[in-house]
């Protein structure tokens, strides 16, 4: 009962400082239509038997990355933006949303976020990986925030705002250049340090 309380106190938190209240109303109704919050709830509680303790920590933290970025839909596109004010670019937006819920730092291009960050396979995708696309005929030009379902989060063009996508989609599948895991910076330092050998 208590998380539960917590996890509705966090979706009312999220979208008080997002959007306008039509834009936290889509949010609302798309959430409940996709009923997020139980899929989320569900992989955590299922990976809890499964996982050390210290990635159920990055599960949940995962999970409240997803309900934070879902809070800014509808936010503008913007070219080199990076906050709700300015409007967000596609790396802007995953640099922000990080940043904000996770306290990590990540690079602010694309490309370099890929760089930074440990390559996965697509069906090892969890809510909170990050999914690279080719858009610009280059690679690692797009990025976006898995959420689950096939679908990720980005800031998507000029003109556009953040909106939720399906990457089956032809045109998001044919562009799809890989994914990415996010690990925190103990996790980093452990997977590039070489073991000591005695």
């Amino acid at each position: 009962m208590k998380q539960w309380l917590s996890l509705a106190l966090l979706v009312t938190a999220v979208g008080a400082h997002a959007a306008p209240a039509s834009a936290e109303e889509d949010v609302g109704r798309f959430m409940a239509d996709k009923r997020l919050v139980d899929r989320l709830e569900a992989v955590r509680v299922n990976m809890a038997g499964r996982v050390s303790e210290g990635a159920v920590q990055m599960k949940t933290r995962a999970s409240e990355l997803v309900m934070n970025a879902m809070g800014f839909l509808g936010v503008p596109y913007r070219r080199g933006g990076n906050s709700v004010e300015t409007g967000f670019d596609c790396s802007g937006f995953v640099k922000a949303m990080y940043q904000q819920t996770l306290g990590l730092m990540l690079p602010r291009r694309a490309n370099e976020q890929a760089a930074a960050t440990q390559k996965i396979e697509r069906q090892e995708l969890q809510p909170g990986d990050l999914v690279f696309f080719n858009t610009l005929r280059r690679t690692f030009s797009h990025v976006g925030i898995y959420i689950g379902d096939n679908k990720f989060i980005h800031s998507p063009k000029p003109g556009a705002q953040v909106r939720v996508e399906d990457m089956g989609v032809p045109y998001w599948n044919r562009r799809f250049d890989g994914a990415r895991r996010v690990l925190a910076p103990e996790a980093q330092q452990a997977a590039t340090t070489p073991a000591i050998q005695e």
